[in-house]
């Protein structure tokens, strides 16, 4: 009987269990109304549940009763709880919306290459800017290789779109950059004055940039400096030009970090063995020193403080186009500090603050002569001051969206004396901004903003609008639109001269194309820039100028189909016409090729711990003046096509303890001959090519890092 009891109550209890018991049932769908695999469905609290079919349908049996949560997850998508009432449940209809992470949610990329360590969906990073070959680790000689940038190697700056390398504009942290690049002779450009290292993040910004930024025609390059490192770390180097040492140390808590870099070139060595088009009397030579700190807060915000300093002087003698027979000498010294100063928090209830300021300063001692024509040399002293103020609110709307507002403050002073005849101004500046980033959907977002803009120096005040928006077409590719007005006033050396002038102005048009996975990324973008208010030197100082710039620019970048391959390869296609300066009429500049194209390929070898790496670009002729054609065939002759192969090689190694990189860097390898145009003396009988100073560059260095082995973090870029 006692074997029976247990079968009997069991019997008795079954039709109460089965009644207590519940059927629950239905559908996942995603936002778009289609069916949702692999979804967890649970009772809260209790181990009923199920995971959704291929069709998105589910259906499990709990014994739960009265007010239960069911929940429904998955990765990717917000997760979702329900109340129910059980055990009379109908069947279910539950949607899920995506989340927005960093490789699914639509981005403002209209017009704009990110590279940065912390992003996921960028487009390079700083290692791909440093191991660029025949970049020589130069910020903007590695962005040449990107669609819309031209190839000009006789002036300095970023030219891009069309626009002048002064249209170009630097920030770092927000903070515009006066002089960003080194001061050179006349008819050599100068390299980018920041490591790439310094930076986390790079935007290079060829057009319909934030309302945050202004001043620049055509282009922004952005740059945010790192906060704090992983760890401490040591590094030496010596090189072709000169050594270099560096510390970067974290605190026992990782709260604080600070470090320093020293490095000293002299390349009399270097001239003494690969001969110039120049005779060095006065081969470049001198010193950069920077020094950094920074701070953690308790509420996760940070301190910075950068400052560097730099001199250098050099001179060259070369023959006289004006006077056949006779020498003209060029020298220079330049001393140049800058400092930036930032702090960003967290206010609580949404609100985020940062703060900067900055100071930079930027000499210039130049001498001139020609050797037994001029009766007297010329002296040219020049100095620019630029001080700086830059506060920004930034409020979150909702769970994605912000709101962001702004201003900033800048005191320029201009000074120059040439030869017994001094000049300069001041100028008060003062920017305001407000600009939304507006997520209507997780693939759908607007960016609307304004910028004011005051200058003492004009006496002018401009109020410049800008909206872009982008849609994403599925979880890789997107669509993005933008249009902007964009003001400029005119460079320093015509302010100079007259201050009765105005802001010149370009209106931005861009449309754009990109696909973007973890291993492929294809950019296509069309463009049309219209310039109004361009500065005019003849008849005199006016602002009658105009032009635009049309084109089509591609990128293609693989990291997958070739093993332990990179490569990419962008084109631009640029119609650019503009009369400005002393052009009769509009022209096509001297600055701009209509075709451009540049290939980078690098390939590790783990067999033995080698990288090589090549970079060709191409360029069709720029136009440049001859002073023997009439006024109508203005700018009509071409230089020739410009072909240059740059390659690279780095072997990774140890030495001790020290993680090490030997490097050789040759540029235009080849020997191909650049002509970037032509100088004429005034009687219009003899010219000269302007290009390189040699047919080629090479470095060797040795890089040693103690504290931090960074090999691996140039294998997983491959």
């Amino acid at each position: 009987m006692s074997k029976l009891f247990p079968l009997i109550l069991l019997a008795c209890l079954a039709p109460a269990l089965l009644q207590a018991q519940s059927v629950v049932s239905g559908k996942v769908l995603s936002a778009r109304k289609k069916p949702l695999p692999g979804v967890n469905i649970a009772i809260k609290g209790s181990y009923d549940g199920a995971t959704t079919l291929a069709d998105g349908s589910f259906s499990f049996t709990t014994t739960s009763t009265g007010q239960r949560v069911l929940s429904a997850s998955l990765q990717g998508f917000q997760t979702i709880e329900l109340q129910l009432d059980l055990p009379a449940v109908q069947p279910l209809t539950i949607i899920l919306k995506e989340t927005i992470n960093e490789l699914k949610m639509v981005t403002i990329s209209a017009g704009s290459f990110e590279a940065s360590d912390e992003k996921k969906n960028t487009v390079l990073k700083p290692l791909d800017i440093v191991t660029t070959a025949g970049a020589n680790a130069d910020i903007t000689s590695a962005l040449r290789t990107l669609p819309g940038a031209q190839q000009v190697g006789e002036k300095e700056g970023l030219f891009v779109r069309g626009g002048t390398g002064a249209e170009t504009q630097t920030f770092i942290d927000g903070m515009l950059v006066r002089n960003a690049f080194t001061s050179t002779m006349p008819d050599y450009a100068g390299r980018a004055r920041f490591s790439p290292f310094l930076f986390k993040g790079t935007t290079f910004s060829s057009g319909g940039y934030s309302a945050q930024y202004g001043q620049g025609l055509s282009s922004a390059l952005i740059l945010e400096s790192t906060d704090l490192p992983t760890r401490s770390s040591y590094n030496v180097g010596i090189g072709t030009v000169g050594p270099n040492v560096g510390v970067d140390m974290l605190s026992k808590d990782k709260k604080q970090g600070y470090g320093f870099e020293l490095d000293y070139f002299n390349l009399a060595p270097y001239f003494a063995v690969i001969k110039q088009k120049q005779e060095p009397v006065r081969s470049p030579q001198g010193a950069n020193g920077s020094a950094n700190y920074r701070l953690k807060t308790s509420r996760n915000g940070m301190f910075k403080v950068f400052v560097t300093g730099s001199w250098m002087g050099m001179g060259f003698r070369g023959q006289s186009l004006e006077y056949p027979g006779h020498h003209e000498d060029f020298e220079l010294e330049n001393a140049y500090v800058y400092t930036n100063v930032s702090y960003r928090e967290s206010l609580g209830k949404g609100w985020k603050m940062f703060t900067g300021v900055s100071y930079s300063l930027n000499r210039d001692l130049i001498y001139m002569d020609t050797v037994g024509k001029s009766p007297f040399p010329t002296h040219i002293h020049s100095r620019q001051d630029l001080s700086q103020l830059r506060v920004v609110l930034t409020r979150n709307l909702g769970p994605f969206s912000q709101l962001r507002v702004g201003s900033e403050y800048q005191y320029g002073r201009e000074r120059s004396l040439y030869n017994n005849f001094s000049g300069g101004f001041t100028d008060s500046y003062n920017g305001t901004f407000a600009e939304a980033d507006v997520y209507f959907t997780p693939r759908f977002v607007g960016r609307m903003g304004a910028r004011f803009e005051y200058t003492s120096v004009l006496d002018k005040v401009n109020v410049a609008p800008r909206a872009s928006l982008a849609y994403k077409l599925d979880d890789k590719a997107q669509v993005a639109f933008a249009y902007g007005e964009f003001y400029q006033k005119p460079e320093q050396q015509y302010l100079r001269q007259s201050q009765d002038l105005g802001f010149m102005r370009a209106t931005h048009y861009i449309a754009s194309y990109q696909r973007l996975s973890e291993f492929y990324t294809l950019r296509a973008e069309v463009y049309y820039k219209k310039y109004h208010d361009l500065l005019k030197t003849t008849p005199a100082l006016n602002n009658n100028g105009t032009g635009y710039a049309k084109g089509v620019e591609l990128f293609w970048r693989d990291r997958k189909t070739l093993k332990n391959v990179d490569y990419w390869f962008s084109y631009t296609f640029l119609d650019t016409k503009r009369d400005y300066l002393n052009y009769p009429y509009e022209v096509q500049p001297d600055f701009a090729a209509q075709h451009t194209a540049s290939l980078v390929y690098k390939q590790y070898i783990p067999a033995v711990q080698m990288s090589v790496g090549g970079t060709y670009t191409f360029a069709t002729g720029r136009p440049y003046y001859n002073p023997n054609r009439p006024e109508s065939e203005f700018m009509k002759d071409r230089t020739q096509t410009y072909n240059t192969l740059g390659v690279n090689v780095n072997y990774l190694t140890s030495v001790g303890k020290a993680f090490t990189v030997f490097v050789l860097s040759v540029t235009n390898v080849l020997g191909t001959e650049q002509v970037y145009g032509y100088r004429y003396s005034s009687d219009r009988l003899r010219r000269n090519a302007v290009g390189p100073m040699a047919p080629r560059f090479f470095y060797v260095g040795m890089f040693m890092s103690f504290g931090i082995d960074r090999r691996q973090e140039i294998i997983d870029r491959l």
